[in-house]
């Protein structure tokens, strides 16, 4: 008899009162809306000057790469598993219940944090742009206490309104991402158009200053490699579309496609960006809070540095909006599974959304933006993202085996070598992230685990 801890769920689609509105268009442009954020107009800067120079451009490669092993993953599991817990749902039906739940507690890290750090990235640039209005805040309502300052005021409360938004509901939050991903397109294309006349060959040399990898004497990691573990936040939020399954249409067929589109599309344009970034202007000037809007002003292009901090400011605020979303329907997906308290599993009848997890949400991930600073926030969940990745693909080889007849709409190609190539890249990006985020994450699935053992594993319903 199996130990209760490894017990699993059937595959199974039930109708659980989620609303079906989302299509395929929906669902990519969801995808692009969680993606192209932070990682693209915040932590370019940042990974060039300290850890890869130019070089950064093969950092969001590498990064790239590892991701695309990861989503064919997610298609398939997503397609064939359903569910709107995404990887945690996936875990409970591939390796069983403790396995689920460690990951679910990681996905609450990394979509929690993942919210705090891109409002972190979001109120620079909105203080940039009340600033050249001549409304700039004081230092000490802009920064975390770390940082020297008091709360960062804007953080916390653009997080704020988009739990108002949420509350609303999904088909509202999705037309709002809609509008927002055209303008940061459109950002992106004004961005793209002026760099590519202005890039100095120069810039690029040397392409790689700090190597491929290197630890520093405090600890601190450079290289290619290195970056390629920072700017893998960049592409957090693809997985946020599997989180959609109970509310698209057609999700055997849709959900598929909004992951993989979404991620080819925005991997082109990371590199595009990247690499024109680095090129008008000297990697060592690019870390800022917001570097895409610095260098075009460096350029004397002050007219486009507005024009794109107002574009990013809408860009990050859709990222939040997608992956707030994905987090209130992971721990919906838990708490019906008996795993955290049915108290979140209630759905309002009219928006059909789960508005007490959407508040307890919002209003702890605002401290969190308020109170600590960006750098330490998206490390944090770089590790966790790529623990839930390794686990996903390591999923499809594990379902293959003990389910080979089960009904696969969308199939990942030459099993088991794509996922074996995705757990080893994403495997090999957690090792170059610094000692200190390792402890931080240990020390978060040790607290899972207590709670695991002292609550879930008796409320949960297949206990019952």
């Amino acid at each position: 008899m199996a130990l209760p801890i490894f017990r699993t769920k059937p595959v199974e689609h039930v109708d659980t009162g989620l609303k079906k509105c989302l299509s395929a268009f929906d669902l990519t442009l969801l995808g692009i809306g969680a993606i192209i954020g932070t990682g693209i107009f915040v932590l370019t800067g940042i990974a060039a000057a300290n850890q890869a120079g130019p070089a950064v451009v093969l950092s969001f490669v590498i990064s790239g790469i590892a991701c695309v092993f990861a989503a064919l993953a997610y298609s398939e599991l997503a397609a064939t598993v359903g569910g709107c817990g995404s990887a945690y749902g996936y875990s409970y039906v591939a390796f069983g219940e403790v396995v689920a739940w460690i990951i679910g507690w990681i996905l609450l890290l990394e979509y929690s944090v993942s919210v705090a750090a891109v409002a972190n990235g979001w109120s620079g640039y909105f203080n940039n742009a009340l600033t050249a209005m001549g409304m700039g805040l004081p230092e000490a309502l802009t920064k975390s206490p770390e940082l020297g300052g008091i709360i960062n005021l804007p953080a916390a409360g653009i997080i704020l309104i988009l739990m108002g938004l949420l509350i609303i509901g999904v088909k509202q939050s999705a037309q709002l991402n809609t509008a927002m991903v055209f303008v940061k397109l459109l950002t992106i294309a004004i961005f793209l158009g002026i760099a590519a006349f202005n890039v100095n060959p120069s810039n690029w040399h040397p392409f790689m200053p700090y190597g491929w990898f290197d630890t520093l004497p405090d600890g601190k990691t450079i290289g290619v490699l290195a970056g390629a573990s920072l700017v893998f936040f960049a592409y957090i939020g693809f997985d946020a579309v599997s989180t959609a399954v109970e509310e698209a249409k057609n999700p055997q067929r849709d959900v598929p496609i909004g992951i993989i589109a979404s991620l080819g599309f925005c991997t082109v344009i990371y590199i595009a960006v990247s690499g024109l970034l680095t090129g008008i202007v000297p990697y060592t000037d690019l870390n800022v809070s917001s570097p895409v809007a610095h260098a075009l002003q460096l350029l004397g292009y002050n007219w486009a540095s507005a024009l794109v901090a107002t574009g990013v400011i809408a860009g990050l605020t859709t990222v939040m909006l997608v992956l707030y979303y994905g987090l209130t329907r992971i721990i919906f997906a838990m708490s019906r599974d008996g795993l955290i308290s049915p108290f979140f599993a209630e759905l309002d009848a009219k928006t059909q959304t789960p508005i007490r997890v959407i508040v307890l949400c919002g209003i702890l991930m605002a401290l969190g933006a308020g109170f600590f600073p960006l750098g330490a926030l998206a490390e944090l969940v770089n590790i966790g993202t790529l623990a839930s990745f390794v686990l996903v693909c390591l999923g499809v080889i594990v379902l293959r085996i003990r389910q080979p007849h089960l009904h696969r709409p969308f199939k990942n190609p030459l099993n088991p070598l794509f996922p074996a190539l995705g757990m080893l890249s994403c495997g090999a990006l957690m090792t170059f992230l610094p000692e200190t985020t390792w402890i931080r994450f240990i020390v978060w699935l040790v607290i899972g685990l207590i709670v695991y053992f002292t609550y879930s594993i008796r409320h949960s319903k297949l206990a019952q």
